[in-house]
This record gives C-alpha cells, structure tokens and sequence, in this order.
C-alpha cells in the first residue's frame, strides 16, 4: 500500500493510514439496536469509501447494544453501540490514498440519523521522509 503524502510549507510528511474516531449522538436507537441493519450501513460504509470488505462479524447484545467489525483490505471499521442512550462509537481505519474514512464517517451519521456527530483523525504509521527505509524480509522465530 502508498503512503500517502501530506505536504506543508515546512516539510513532507508520509504516513500509512488515516484513522478516525467516531462519535455519533442523538441517533435513532431502533438503527442502533438492528444488528442487521448496523452490519449492513458499515458494510455500505466501507464500499462507500471504496474498500474492499473481505469479512465481517457482527453481535447483538441483551438486553441491547451492538458490536461489530468489518475487515478490509485497507485495515477495517469497527462499532459499538448504546440505543438507550442514542449513541454509536465508531473507528474507521483505512490505510493508502484509495480509501476516505471521512467518507464513510458522513454516510453512518446519516444513515443512523444522527443529530449531533464528531470525529477527531489519528494520522497513523507517520514516517520521516528524510529517512531511508531498508526493505528486508523479516524472519519469523520459535515461540518463548
């Protein structure tokens, strides 16, 4: 996967993946508790942004509340929701230029018919592009 480039006056800067958390308040809490409603807006979520899903895991708590992750090729998009109080926490991690978790941060907010939503963005794997980076195969070892 590309790094993605963030340029400045200052300097360049690369990093690996782009990862927001998401808070969405004041949402429908009959979305919040359908697992199979939940499953399929973060699975539209992630080919909204264009990932590429390859598998997902879902579940519905009692007495409410959902939990989920959809893996992608691009890193995943992982839930977990309160009904009663109206409230979804989100994390959206994509990695390389293909993919905008922004995107998928604007179709959850209103697919859940969130009133009030934000999200703050974790630059994730920054590296220095001053430096050199050696590419060489990694050895795996016996277990302790």
């Amino acid at each position: 996967m590309t790094p993605i480039k963030q340029t400045t006056e200052k300097h360049s800067q690369q990093y690996l993946g782009r990862h927001i958390l998401a808070e969405f308040f004041e949402c429908d809490p009959n979305v919040l508790n359908n697992p199979e409603l939940v499953e399929k807006y973060m699975l539209q979520a992630a080919l909204e942004c264009g990932a590429t899903v390859v598998n997902k895991c879902f579940h519905l708590f009692a007495p409410h509340g959902v939990s989920g992750v959809v893996i992608i090729s691009e890193s995943h998009l992982a839930i977990h929701t309160w009904p009663e109080y109206g409230y979804a926490a989100v994390d959206l991690f994509t990695c390389g230029e293909q993919c905008d978790p922004k995107v998928s941060y604007e179709f959850l907010k209103e697919k859940f018919n969130s009133k009030d939503a934000k999200y703050s963005q974790l630059n994730r794997g920054l590296m220095d592009t001053n430096t050199i980076i050696e590419h060489k195969p990694f050895v795996v070892s016996e277990a302790f």
